[in-house]
């Protein structure tokens, strides 16, 4: 039989990350570390106001771009915390998720054979989508040792005639690293200096710890090259109501609107209702679930290093990194371990690319008593094998 199946999407393998949370959702009293999504309920006036929405018989499309009340939202919640500002009507884009984000931006810039620039470890639709755009991903191993942080030598060091942009997520899934201002700028310099697109997926914007999230597009020239890719999913625990954006330049958005409006009709109305009380009322329940993830941050970075399973020190996201090395197993080996004898998922570090090999990737958005628990079983575990 003919082969209908694209050579770019066969080419791509199944994602790490389902493997793993779908094996333990078969089996009982798992711990999982694995899937990187709140704990937390959505806060309370967010849902009641898309509650109220629907009750008010707001179930019909809003504009393709989004609702100009969120729009406005959005440019002012950014103008405020990092002071770039967008124009509403044609610099802001409401999409469904970051991940539609994602895919609108790099199919409308994308070319076949365009390359694009990604630090690994990073979150496993990044490598990906790039394929699926057509375009070929140019993969930097970013290390520990640089507490994952890419440099501008080293992207410079990939940079070809085929290169077109450079795609960054910090802070960062899987590691947890935050790009300081000064490698931040280094990355700046490069794409200014060979006329690059930067897309900065800044997801994790709110969940940093202790310093301070560099909003790529704010630095100095980065607005007219950057496509800036934010969502609530995270910082204010809406994961299931799938609501992103893309803010840029409008003659960056303008095309990357167009790929939009040909794939769907408009983001959900009621989540973009809801989305709107979130910037407009949503900062104390922020910053109450911040704390509470700083306070889990501290309890498996500690572990973790206890164990003797050394872990450099996350300063945002979710997510500890920590390696495997030392206990003789790779990180796939590891992960199967763990799983099987003592219940607790997590994700190989090389699910997410080069340079997450000998790593797992642990999320600490569970409860405090269940990443106790975890600890007390990984105790038992690398007793045996550690």
């Amino acid at each position: 039989m003919r082969q209908f199946i694209s050579k770019r999407v066969a080419s791509v393998p199944p994602s790490g990350i389902r493997k793993y949370f779908d094996i333990a959702a078969t089996m009982p009293d798992v711990i999982s570390l694995g899937i990187g999504e709140p704990d937390f309920v959505t806060p309370e006036p967010i849902i009641a106001e898309g509650v109220a929405s629907l009750q008010r018989g707001e179930t019909h499309y809003t504009s393709n771009s989004g609702t100009i009340e969120l729009r406005q939202a959005v440019s002012r919640h950014l103008n405020r915390l990092y002071g770039v500002s967008y124009h509403p009507e044609d610099e802001v884009l409401i999409t469904v998720g970051v991940s539609e984000a994602l895919y609108l931006a790099l199919t409308a810039i994308c070319d076949p054979g365009d390359e694009v620039i990604v630090p690994q470890p990073c979150f496993v639709a990044y490598t990906a989508e790039v394929v699926f755009a057509g375009g070929v991903p140019v993969t930097i191993p970013c290390r520990v040792e640089n507490d994952f942080m890419v440099t501008g030598a080293e992207i410079e060091a990939r940079i070809t005639p085929r290169t077109k942009a450079i795609l960054i997520g910090y802070p960062n899934n899987p590691t947890g690293a935050v790009m300081s201002r000064e490698r931040m700028l280094e990355v700046a310099a490069v794409a200014e200096k060979h006329d690059l697109l930067v897309i900065s997926d800044e997801i994790y914007d709110r969940l940093v710890y202790g310093v301070e999230h560099v909003c790529f597009a704010a630095l100095p020239g980065m607005k007219a090259r950057t496509l800036l890719l934010g969502g609530f999913s995270k910082d204010y625990a809406m994961t299931g109501w799938r609501i992103g954006y893309v803010a840029g330049p409008a003659e960056l958005v303008a095309p990357t609107r167009k790929v939009h409006q040909y794939t769907i009709m408009s983001a959900p109305t009621t989540a973009q209702v809801a989305a709107l009380v979130a910037l407009e009322q949503g900062e104390p329940h922020v910053q109450r679930m911040l704390a509470e993830y700083d306070r889990r941050r501290k309890l498996i970075v500690g572990g973790l290093n206890a164990l003797g399973l050394d872990c450099f020190e996350p300063r945002g996201a979710f997510y500890a990194f920590p390696a495997v090395r030392r206990t003789g197993m790779t990180d796939e080996e590891f992960a199967d371990k763990l799983l099987l004898e003592e219940q607790v998922a997590c994700i190989p570090g090389s699910a997410f690319g080069v340079g997450g090999e000998g790593f797992v990737r642990m999320c600490y958005a569970t409860a405090y008593e269940k990443i106790e628990q975890a600890l007390e079983r990984m105790q038992r575990f690398m007793r045996r094998h550690g």
